[in-house]
């Protein structure tokens, strides 16, 4: 909860210390507890960079940028990952953890001339620093001060400091229940099975081509597309994008399962032929172009999509007061999806065969696109405090209209 008692600025800074503690451990001890303890504190401090960078970008943003800003972190996660696979082909793990020792002490340099959130000002009841922060983001010409009364108002500072028995009132839970089940949605599409078998597909189709190079294009990949995500994402809207993106990571995800499938049966077909010398040769269907097309547009279409703009709407719709709290629960559920998906995909493998999994994630994509049509409100081109009155309206299930834009 350091991110309602310090504030937004210095949780962003406080994560550079479990990542410099971790990146230390890597480099200089050999043992292998010490590894896995110093991963463990790189993986704390991932889970804390996911919680309070979103919630930083969006409350300084202003609306017309916010969705480019807030996709930009995802952007930089992609380029975080390619930046290692390149640099990991001529370095050694030892001199990688060193470099991320640097940037850890970067971002805190960084940090220091960055200003804190207005909103947090404002919960503190520093207003002058409230308006002052405004001034600087938006500009002379802008009139900060009616944004600085629009965040007083929707702050609400006649009420004490937030208490958790309020998530049963609706202006919370519903726009929690949108926020964790685009988290559970963004995991179990099947991004980490996508991944795991990226560099063997890959290398299946253009066996000429080296391990890490794949790892190098794949990840390319996700951040030309996260790119475009980053472009689009102020102009044609989250919802459009979500809709697109698991409309792809369905048919991609549903035609892995077509070629895993064919593929069994093929091998299958391959061995009877073998025991059969009457039936002469076998002919197997060379099938890896199809693996390789699913790969790249599941890849891109989630990129596209599911990978930034769960986090970025997280950031967006829950009110100043409760965005700390709320935001650190989706957080939460995401890693743990993230967790148990890791985790159990090879014993779903077993159960279910590849094929199987992959029309389960599918299946999921295909809910997912239904959720975002039916609940999920567009939120493009809107204050927080304009969201925020949108969720306080009197309602109390889930009843958005199809395609409903916050007016």
């Amino acid at each position: 909860m350091s991110i309602n008692k310090l504030g937004r600025k210095y949780s962003v800074m406080i994560c550079a210390f479990p990542y410099a503690v971790g990146y230390a451990m890597i480099a200089s001890v050999n043992s292998v507890a010490a590894l896995y303890v110093g991963r463990i504190l790189t993986g704390v401090g991932a889970g804390m960079t996911s919680l309070a960078t979103p919630v930083y970008i969006a409350e300084v943003s202003s609306p017309d940028i916010r969705g480019a800003l807030g996709a930009s972190f995802q952007l930089s996660v992609t380029i975080g990952v390619f930046i290692v696979n390149v640099f990991g082909v001529p370095l050694s793990y030892v001199w990688l953890a060193n470099v991320g020792c640097l940037v850890c002490a970067l971002l805190v340099v960084l940090m220091l001339i960055m200003p804190e959130t207005p909103q947090y000002y404002i919960m503190q009841h520093q207003r002058d620093r409230a308006l002052s922060v405004l001034v600087w983001l938006r500009g002379p010409n802008y009139n900060s001060d009616r944004e600085c009364r629009e965040i007083e108002d929707n702050t609400n500072l006649k009420k004490n400091d937030f208490q958790y028995k309020e998530f049963f009132n609706a202006y919370l839970y519903i726009p929690l229940t949108i926020s964790l089940c685009l988290m559970v949605f963004q995991q179990f599409s099947g991004i980490n099975a996508v991944i795991f078998y990226g560099v063997t597909i890959f290398q299946s189709a253009a066996p000429s081509i080296e391990e890490h190079v794949a790892s190098i294009i794949i990840t390319a990949v996700q951040v030309l597309a996260t790119l475009v995500a980053v472009i689009l994402m102020d102009r044609a809207g989250r919802r459009i994008l979500l809709i697109l993106a698991g409309i792809g990571m369905c048919i991609s995800s549903t035609t892995f399962g077509v070629y895993y499938d064919l593929t069994k049966n093929s091998t299958s077909s391959a061995n009877v032929s073998l025991t059969n010398t009457d039936l002469g040769d076998s002919h197997t269907p060379d099938l890896t172009w199809l693996s390789m097309m699913s790969m790249i547009i599941y890849i891109t279409a989630f990129s596209l999509g599911w990978g930034a703009i769960p986090w970025l709407i997280m950031s967006e719709i829950f009110p100043t007061r409760a965005r700390g709290a709320a935001s650190s629960i989706a957080t939460a559920v995401n890693w743990t999806c993230a967790f148990i998906v890791t985790k159990e995909f090879f014993d779903m493998e077993n159960a279910m065969t590849s094929a199987g999994v992959f029309w389960f994630y599918g299946g999921v994509c295909l809910v997912g696109v239904i959720f975002v049509v039916v609940c999920v409100p567009e939120t493009k081109g809107k204050t927080l405090e304009e969201i925020s009155e949108y969720f306080s309206r009197d309602q109390k299930i889930l009843d958005f209209p199809i395609a409903e834009q916050i007016t």
